[in-house]
């Protein structure tokens, strides 16, 4: 029976035990009535044995409550779990003993608690908040039954040089402390309003139940008196005693963390990770200091145990993929090697370098490897030799690791696409640091989210990156990618430019110094974000294998050499130029903003290298046929001149391609399907698009080289739950195997097991089909299925069929309503473009309706909108964002006002 003043805890957990103290604070012989929630009594009544035990331990000033979740989950799991969650003395509804229990006590008490309960076989320990320091302290001092560690937002350490947090230093400041955390019920208030969403009034209401009045409220005021600010805290001995055994602690861990947190923030979570290398990692993005709350952690926690340990007894087996032999390994900058001597351009900016870069009076300088002639016909560039990029990378290198740049640490590149980034690029993955890429298309709230959350040792960025570092407290020492006055130096908390670093980096060569050791294939080099269109932008980890098979399949796929030379305007391929041997122009745009990409300055960075081959997205190459009127016959011949062109990071109609043939004459035109997580994994081109015709989504060809499709079919409820196949027409979850595909999520342990629960095969996300002729097909996301009453609907050949009515630019196709019961909106741009978001009129509505009607007979359009623009995410300005407009369109049917979505 549940409780009925505890919502979410069954009344038969909830018991009492009488507890021997052997605590310093207490006299001889003395015992204290315990309160704990325990699931045992109930397994045991059941006839179950558990796999183990859960310790779990809550902070301040919360209580046992804390952990109901994980009872719930824990009791009903298919191998279940005992769990005992403990109210601390003086806290929840345990005994007050009138005693300062300082942190020795409170681990001390917890193990005189665990003898009187006889506590025996593995344990898992839970911690929270204050809790995760006391139940590490037990964790120490009970090796033997110690199997596993779970950490949620607490810190054990208070790193050097970091102050104690605000909200802290006020609860502890005298004219407060008294007042906020015993005479009134402020500090309770305060930490229960972190949750995010807010709390219900019934679970408020519960957790505050324990700390009703004053003289309940002892031991929270007491905890927050304990906290060990300095050296001279009577409890700082404990603490430091504690941070250093977790260092050897050799049992698995999980630590699970809610980044809004303003007490223990993201700092505490590295520390925890340095002190326990070997732990998993999950940050729930929005998520805060009741992280427990906020998201489902007892889910993650019961995944986690799954996977980890088989019948209770230690860590599984799980077999994971075995990574190709060293023999077929070629790292990234082989080719940078094997050119080091030549003197033809390798990578050429257009239009983004100081005058003084340019300025041909100047000799090339040995110092930096800076070459600063004029290096095209479009008097604008600046550029590097192969020769002049290999030294730029080795004194680079060499600079990097004298200033303290060690094999493993992160490094946060805040440059623009260009040679200074090309250069970094190499520097770093050839000594082992691992490059840290986030564009400014994030926002300024999804790039601080992705900066944070890698948590980098070393910021390297323009002066605008680092000014947002500086605002907004991101990690790591500053680097500027510029020579700043020494008053902003100062004020940004700079303490190298990139080249004193180089110039320093020359001079430890020339002292004959050996250069850096390269790392393993198989050590991380790269974490690369997502665009954040399907939402918060996620961290994506590769090895320097990985990096490599990535340059191998687009160089076999698409016939790529050395003596190629291209245009990236779209970023990822900027990385891979120097390493096909390619030389590489970035056009002069802004690569955060694909749609600033003019023809003209297109057709200028073709003439700077003669390009044979373009990379550029889609909504780039509409901007270019927008503005291709602006051409001159030289711009048109050198854009004549160009074999090759890939757009990527969204679906490209086909009569955008067919415009574009006008421009690149030439060309075969190419749109791989991928993503940041694999890139690319088919390809088509404009003969492949126009013999497939329309279908049920879009085709995106046949895989490149190395790389293997398997679809998961749908269930009823849209979720993909099907063995894998490769059977054509069954539409379900995509699923890709290669060499090329990432290793892992950074610190998102939940999401990356979830991707790779079918091992050597990553989860896309997106919903397809498999044809007849092995071609794939791609109809949305998993997290844009309609689920209606006849059945489930795929959205993208909805859109397609609306797209073809009259006066339809571009159509989306959401769901509205419960699950099992949504009903299709159509949501449209028209042409000419409207003004303002209205109803469709019946002559549109009609229409939609009879292009859906003969795509698939089972869907029914029920609501035409027309919108004047489609919102799109914010990288590729061109995926259009379906979860944004079903919760609009939601509001507007409910009632809600026409407003732009």
């Amino acid at each position: 029976m549940v409780s009925a003043v505890w919502p979410g805890v069954e009344l038969g957990w909830s018991r009492r035990i009488s507890v021997p103290s052997t605590a310093s604070v207490d006299p001889t012989g003395a015992e204290h009535s315990w309160h704990i929630l325990d699931n045992g009594p109930e397994l045991e009544a059941r006839g179950i044995a558990p796999a183990g035990t859960l310790l779990c331990v809550h902070g301040n000033p919360t209580w046992s409550y804390l952990w109901r979740g994980l009872l719930q989950a824990a009791t009903n799991s298919a191998e279940p779990w005992r769990v005992i969650a403990v109210d601390q003395l003086d806290m929840g509804f345990s005994d007050r003993t009138g005693k300062f229990r300082r942190l020795e006590d409170r681990i001390t008490d917890l193990g005189d608690l665990t003898d009187a309960l006889e506590l025996n076989g593995p344990v898992i320990t839970v911690g929270h908040d204050w809790g995760g320091v006391i139940s590490l302290g037990w964790a120490t001092r009970h090796r033997s039954q110690l199997t596993g560690v779970v950490l949620t937002n607490t810190a054990i350490h208070q790193p050097q040089g970091a102050s104690i947090p605000a909200p802290l230093q006020l609860a502890l400041n005298p004219a407060v402390h008294g007042w906020g955390t015993k005479s009134s019920s402020a500090f309770l208030r305060v930490t229960h309003a972190l949750a995010h969403p807010p709390l219900s009034g019934d679970v408020r209401a519960a957790y505050m139940s324990p700390y009703r009045r004053a003289s309940r409220r002892d031991g929270v005021a007491n905890f927050v008196a304990d906290i060990p600010a300095g050296p001279s805290h009577p409890s700082y001995p404990t603490l430091e005693a504690v941070a250093e055994a977790v260092r050897t602690l050799d049992v698995p861990a999980l630590l699970l963390w809610g980044p809004r947190d303003p007490v223990f923030s993201d700092l505490y979570l590295r520390d925890l990770m340095d002190r326990l290398p070997q732990a998993d990692v999950h940050r729930f993005e929005g998520a805060g200091h009741l992280v427990m709350e906020d998201r489902d952690t007892a889910g993650t926690i019961m995944d986690w145990l799954g996977q980890k340990y088989d019948d209770g007894d230690g860590p599984s087996k799980h077999e994971t993929a075995k990574p190709a032999s060293a023999a077929e390994f070629r790292p990234l900058w082989a080719e940078l090697d094997r050119r080091s001597t030549e003197t033809a351009t390798a990578v050429v900016d257009m239009g983004g370098k100081p005058a003084a870069d340019s300025n041909p009076s100047r000799d090339d300088d040995p110092e930096s490897g800076r070459n600063t002639a004029p290096a095209s016909p479009a008097g604008t560039a600046s550029a590097l030799s192969w020769a002049q990029l290999a030294e730029r990378v080795r004194n680079l290198s060499a600079g990097l690791a004298a200033a303290g740049v060690k094999p493993g640490d992160r490094v946060s590149l805040l440059v623009p696409p260009g040679s200074d980034l090309t250069s970094l690029i190499y520097a770093c993955v050839r000594i082992g640091a691992i490059i840290v890429v986030a564009d400014a298309g994030l926002g300024t709230k999804g790039l601080s989210r992705a900066v944070k959350g890698a948590g980098p040792k070393f910021v390297i960025g323009i002066e605008r990156g680092l000014t947002a570092a500086r605002l907004f407290g991101w990690p790591g020492e500053r680097i500027s990618a510029t020579t700043l006055a020494p008053a902003r130096r100062r004020l940004l908390g700079v303490t190298h430019s990139l080249d004193d670093i180089a110039a320093h980096g020359a001079a430890v060569i020339r002292t004959g110094t050996p250069e850096p050791a390269e790392p393993n294939a198989d050590d991380e080099a790269a974490i690369l974000f997502t665009s954040g269109s399907t939402g918060p932008a996620k961290g994506v980890v590769y090895t320097h294998r990985q990096l490599s098979a990535m340059r191998d399949a687009v160089a076999n796929t698409y016939g790529l050499t050395a003596g190629t030379s291209l245009v990236a305007g779209f970023a990822p391929f900027a990385l891979l130029g120097p390493a096909l041997g390619a030389t590489t122009v970035t056009p002069d745009m802004d690569v955060t903003a694909p749609k600033t990409l003019t023809a003209t300055a297109l057709a200028e960075a073709a003439a700077a290298v003669e390009a044979t081959a373009v990379f550029a997205s889609p909504s780039a190459l509409r901007n270019v046929l927008d503005t291709s009127a602006a051409l001159s016959p030289a711009h048109r011949d050198a854009l004549g001149r160009v074999r090759l062109l890939l757009s990527a990071g969204a679906p490209i109609p086909e009569p955008l391609l067919n415009e574009l043939t006008g421009l690149l004459p030439q060309a075969s035109l190419h749109t791989p399907y991928g993503m940041t997580e694999a890139l690319p994994i088919t390809d088509i081109d404009l003969p492949g698009i126009s013999q497939a015709r329309a279908g049920n989504g879009v085709c995106v060809g046949v895989p490149v080289s190395g790389a293997k499709i398997a679809i998961s079919a749908l269930d009823d409820g849209g979720s993909a739950t099907g063995a894998l196949t490769t059977d054509p027409a069954v539409t379900g979850e995509i699923l890709v195997s290669a060499p090329h595909v990432k290793s892992h999520y950074d610190r998102l342990w939940a999401t990356e097991r979830l991707s790779s629960r079918n091992p050597g095969w990553h989860r896309t996300g997106d919903v397809g089909h498999l044809d007849d002729q092995g071609r794939l097909w791609v109809e949305g996301r998993l997290g844009h299925i309609i689920t209606t009453a006849m059945g489930v609907l795929t959205p993208v050949a909805l859109e397609q069929a609306i797209e073809g009515v009259d006066d339809v630019g571009r159509a989306a196709v959401v769901g509205v309503g419960p699950e099992g019961a949504k009903v299709p909106v159509a949501v449209v741009e028209t042409l000419p473009q409207a003004t303002r978001p209205v109803l469709a009129g019946p002559p549109l509505t009609a229409a939609a309706r009879s292009a859906v009607a003969a795509a698939n007979p089972d869907a029914g359009i029920s609501v035409v909108i027309v919108v004047p623009e489609l919102p799109t995410d914010i990288r590729h300005n061109a995926k259009i964002d379906r979860a944004r407009l079903a919760d609009w369109a939601s509001k507007v049917l409910a009632g809600g006002r026409m407003t732009a979505p």
